[in-house]
């Protein structure tokens, strides 16, 4: 089973007419993603894993924890706001430098808005916001990191380099029941 960022269906339409607007303040923003989120959480994610199912989240709560802290919410209360807590069994921290996360963004397209954190940022140009907030975000996740342990891969490595090290490294990890 996979469950992605920001893809309830009960939940998205809002966000994402609150961010055609740019009508998202910090707070909104965290919270609508935390109710994303715990909606996912007990209709995809929990009820997978009961069935004995695997599920894979192309991002899970840290997300939102690090892109919320980078634009100055305080890690404590976010902890709060997703309480209670659901640790995934492993989480794999794809590494990569603010300068390589610049250039593969906009390699292909614009940041938007929010993705550049033009919310907080106060700079016009998404391209240097964006600079200017993956670095924040970067900090972030390098911290939850440590706090929580996750499996940093060095995503500055080829694709096929870290394809094979997450298959040697889940193959190597210990199963646990739901």
């Amino acid at each position: 089973v996979t469950s992605k960022w920001n893809s309830s269906p009960l939940i998205k339409p809002l966000i994402k007419a609150r961010k055609k607007v740019h009508a998202l303040g910090p707070e909104e923003f965290c919270l609508l993603h935390a109710a994303d989120f715990r909606h996912r959480l007990h209709t995809e994610i929990l009820p997978a894993l009961w069935q004995g199912r695997m599920v894979l989240a192309d991002r899970f709560l840290f997300t939102g924890l690090a892109r919320d802290a980078a634009r100055g919410l305080d890690l404590d209360w976010l902890l709060h706001v997703y309480s209670p807590l659901v640790w995934p069994d492993v989480v794999f921290y794809f590494s990569v430098s603010p300068d390589t996360s610049t250039r593969r963004v906009v390699s292909t397209r614009t940041p938007k808005f929010y993705e550049a954190g033009q919310d907080v940022t106060g700079l016009d140009d998404p391209f240097a916001s964006y600079t200017k907030f993956i670095s924040r975000v970067i900090r972030e996740y390098e911290a939850l990191a440590l706090i929580f342990r996750f499996i940093t891969i060095d995503a500055e490595q080829s694709i096929q380099e870290q394809h094979l090290h997450i298959r040697d490294l889940f193959q190597q990890m210990e199963r646990r029941s739901w």
